[in-house]
């Protein structure tokens, strides 16, 4: 019998990347409800019962939850549903690795960086602005700055600005794409940016992943690599402090996402999420470390505990010595008419996982540009050495193509695996 069998767990929103997180709890037998607006929601396909309800309809999801007598709730990979999810959650009585001030914490960049300078760890600077944009304040900015909302992510409403002519248009493009019509405006760093995983499990807090992140002109991630060439100072500089923090705020259980700049032997953090992300580094932490933060999640949901794992015992965000990669492959706009070079991936045993979001007659929109939603696929690679690591990212970006009706391949460039890697 499998450990959840015919527990139903509701998920709140079903975008691509939540499909493994359903599909993972329907191999431990729990009965997936997924509710989405999106009538196509992919993660709707894979789930056992689905509703076209708006996820974020707190009262909405409250009495599917008590109709079909749900035994656990969890957000989807979108920032979006986690207060809802939180909220549902109370209301029932249910497991939830979050609460209000949390939610407010890591759900909001100006709140997430106030909060960290309490505990020694430096936000990027900021300048002040509002939406009234008075001279005396436009007066006192040093451009390129970038522009963006304090509640959005996967780049969407951000803008990289060089003058002020540029970030007008750039404030209201923030303030249309905030929920709570807040922005801000931070020095554009042009430095090196990494992305941690802590997983917390019971009241142990364990860093799990840390990585260097490359990154195209629309600022949009075009790979990662594991283990980032700046762990020992992290360690030595933010590592004790974040643990503090943390540990001030009450968090026991769930995953969280921190990125952060790194400058002139500093760290300056500029984003986070309290949930699994779409990025799934998940898949790299269960080839490596041998668990995999999916169940964590789904048996905390339904049980109240994520299990018997010893979390300080499997993780190693050093990888055990290897080196790892997501590679990322960004779409130009247009229409996609054929896709090639991603069969070989099936049989390579370098190949940890592929994750596929778009396919053969998809169509990128212009608004997608500069967003994650422009990202075709994410690969997954595991090597003994740096060189092989290069050897393996170069293969695939120069071997995996994706062609528009007049045979011009759509593919944005990738970042260099070698100069990256030092080989």
């Amino acid at each position: 019998m499998k450990p959840f069998e015919g527990k139903k767990l509701l998920f709140l929103g079903g975008n691509t990347e939540t499909v493994p997180l359903v599909k993972t709890a329907n191999n431990l037998g729990a009965v997936t409800v997924v509710s989405s607006s999106n009538p196509e929601s992919m993660a709707k396909a894979c789930a056992a019962i689905k509703y076209d309800t708006d996820a974020t309809d707190i009262a909405a999801m409250v009495a599917l939850a008590k109709e079909e007598q749900v035994a656990g709730v969890l957000p989807g990979t979108d920032d979006i549903f986690v207060p809802a999810y939180c909220k549902v959650c109370d209301v029932l009585g249910l497991p939830c690795y979050a609460n209000e001030e949390i939610i407010e914490v890591f759900g909001y960049k100006d709140t997430f960086k106030a909060t960290c300078e309490r505990y020694g760890i430096h936000g990027v600077p900021e300048y002040y602005l509002d939406a009234g944009m008075k001279p005396r304040d436009l007066a006192r900015i040093q451009y390129p700055v970038m522009v963006k909302p304090v509640d959005c992510y996967s780049g969407i409403g951000m803008t990289a600005c060089t003058s002020e002519a540029e970030l007008r248009p750039a404030v209201e493009k923030a303030i249309a794409a905030s929920k709570s019509g807040r922005f801000v405006v931070e020095k554009l760093m042009e430095c090196d940016d990494i992305g941690l995983y802590y997983t917390f499990k019971d009241g142990v807090c364990s860093l799990s992943c840390i990585y260097d992140r490359y990154t195209g002109e629309e600022r949009v991630s075009l790979g990662n690599i594991y283990p980032s060439k700046h762990i020992d100072h992290y360690y030595e500089r933010m590592h004790g402090n974040a643990l503090r923090l943390f540990k001030a705020m009450g968090i026991k259980n769930g995953v969280l996402l921190v990125q952060a700049f790194y400058e002139n032997e500093e760290f300056y953090v500029y984003d986070t999420g309290f949930r699994l992300q779409g990025e799934a580094s998940n898949l790299l932490i269960e080839k490596l470390c041998g668990y995999d933060q999916r169940e964590l999640l789904i048996s905390f949901a339904l049980t109240g505990s994520e299990g018997e794992l010893d979390l300080s015992a499997a993780d190693d965000p050093r990888f055990h010595g290897r080196y790892a990669a997501s590679v990322w492959f960004l779409l130009k706009e247009g229409t996609v008419e054929k896709i090639v070079g991603t069969e070989k991936a099936k049989n390579d045993s370098r190949v940890a996982a592929l994750v596929q979001r778009l396919f053969e007659g998809d169509k990128i929109l212009p608004s997608w540009i500069g967003t994650e939603q422009q990202v075709m696929l994410r690969l997954f690679l595991v090597c003994d050495t740096k060189q092989e690591l290069a050897c393996a990212i170069k293969e695939y970006q120069e071997g995996i193509k994706a062609f528009n009706a007049q045979g011009e391949n759509m593919l944005v460039a990738g970042f260099d695996a070698a100069a990256a890697l030092e080989v």
